[in-house]
């Protein structure tokens, strides 16, 4: 496991010399991780387990920000939103794919409840997600970019990271409508909260 930058990737008590997260993975490959702290423990398991992904993450961020006067750009925002919220929709059906980016819920996780467990897979990798399922509640919602089960995840992931532009390049994605994410979605009128299940606009 290695940055893009050829490091390889420590994870160490947060230093106290201020210099900046992401450029100190970039150029040392260490990642400052606190200890006994659950936010930071579920970003390292996001590193072992999506090492491609959080490099490619890293790397933009390393890119972009001399290039920013102070102030972090879109670019930067979209990677910040995935990589504490982010999620891979994981299907080749590509009815049950065009029924998340079309926002129709019911549609998606009621009508083809079957389907939509035998055709696709959310993996949450956004690290403030992963935290907040600790203690599943009907809000949590992910941002998400589709890949194909037939090839790698993490690199597919990467390489969608390297084009992406602004926030609006991801899907919103409430993961909890996912057939068993909560007993509650088990009845029909659950995915008619329109609180959580938000149509287009």
């Amino acid at each position: 496991m290695v940055t893009e930058s050829g490091h390889p990737v420590r994870f160490i008590a947060p230093p106290h010399d201020g210099a900046n997260y992401e450029l100190r993975i970039f150029r040392s490959g260490q990642i400052a991780t606190r200890p006994e702290n659950l936010h930071d423990w579920f970003n390292a398991l996001a590193w072992l387990a999506f090492p491609r992904t959080k490099a490619r993450i890293n790397a933009i961020h390393a890119a972009e920000i001399p290039h920013e006067r102070g102030q972090r750009g879109r670019r930067r925002d979209m990677l910040t939103i995935f990589d504490e919220g982010g999620a891979l929709v994981v299907s080749d059906d590509a009815q049950v794919v065009a029924l998340v980016r079309e926002m129709r819920w019911r549609a998606l996780f009621w009508d083809r409840r079957e389907r939509v467990k035998s055709a696709m897979r959310f993996v949450v990798l956004g690290h403030a997600v992963l935290e907040q399922a600790l203690k599943p509640w009907p809000g949590i919602t992910c941002r998400a970019i589709f890949v194909s089960p037939a090839s790698d995840p993490d690199a597919q992931a990467a390489a969608q990271l390297g084009v992406l532009a602004t926030p609006r390049d991801l899907a919103p994605l409430p993961v909890f409508g996912y057939p068993g994410w909560l007993a509650a979605n088990e009845d029909a009128e659950f995915y008619d909260d329109a609180r959580y299940f938000r149509s287009r606009a």
